[in-house]
């Protein structure tokens, strides 16, 4: 299982609770290459964007404008 897939499950399996959420959220970017962090921002934004997104905001880095 790649590690982006894993972090999804961990994320997904947390989401009840918002410090969980943040915690693991903060590992799985720790954890992840670039390209997977950028993969993981989408996915969260799609999945959990409504809920979390003060969250999702704070824990990414800031983008990079090209």
């Amino acid at each position: 299982m790649k590690m982006l897939e894993y972090c999804q499950r961990i994320l997904a399996k947390v989401s009840f609770d918002r410090h969980l959420f943040a915690k693991e959220l903060a590992k799985s970017i720790k954890r992840l290459e670039l390209p997977d962090v950028e993969r993981l921002r989408q996915w969260c934004d799609e999945q959990f964007g409504q809920r979390y997104e003060d969250i999702i905001l704070m824990t990414f880095p800031p983008r990079i404008a090209v």
